[in-house]
């Protein structure tokens, strides 16, 4: 099951640009960090002030049909404006490649995130600069697929 509602492309045209490329072709294009052979994914999520769906790129982190999502917001001290959307709704969809699916959402936290930050930072080793720059402790997102 895919989110329904009226899509609301980002203020940002980079990200309007890449998203439309990436879902116009199945993933097939647009699918890395630009300028990078880093894979991206893109995920949808429904506004936690508007209800709107927004459309964000993500760095690829996966492991074992679970997803990860990494509010680093480039080590910026304040979290990426999806960051809400999340928590509000954690129902989102994810497009890897060709295929949308629905995950829910949740922030890992203790021991469970320390494992999630280590394969993040493994599959992309700038997360750690981003953690460097930052006093606030990077949230992980844990997107598990929802059955059906």
């Amino acid at each position: 099951m895919t989110l329904q509602g009226t899509y609301v492309p980002s203020s940002q045209q980079w990200v309007r640009d890449q998203v439309a490329e990436y879902e116009a072709s199945g993933g097939a294009k647009a699918n890395t960090l630009q300028g990078s052979k880093y894979p991206i994914v893109v995920i949808t999520s429904v506004g936690a002030k508007s209800g709107n769906l927004r459309k964000n790129p993500v760095m690829r982190v996966e492991k074992d049909g679970v997803y990860l999502a990494i509010a680093s917001k480039g080590g910026a001290p304040d979290n990426p404006s999806w960051y809400d959307n999340f928590v509000a709704n954690p129902e989102v969809d994810l497009q890897d490649g060709p295929e949308v699916k629905s995950y829910r959402a949740r922030i890992a936290e203790g021991e469970e995130r320390a494992q999630w930050w280590d394969l993040a930072v493994a599959t992309w080793s700038t997360y750690a600069s981003y953690q460097e720059k930052t006093d606030r402790e990077i949230p992980v997102f844990v997107l598990e697929p929802i059955a059906g």
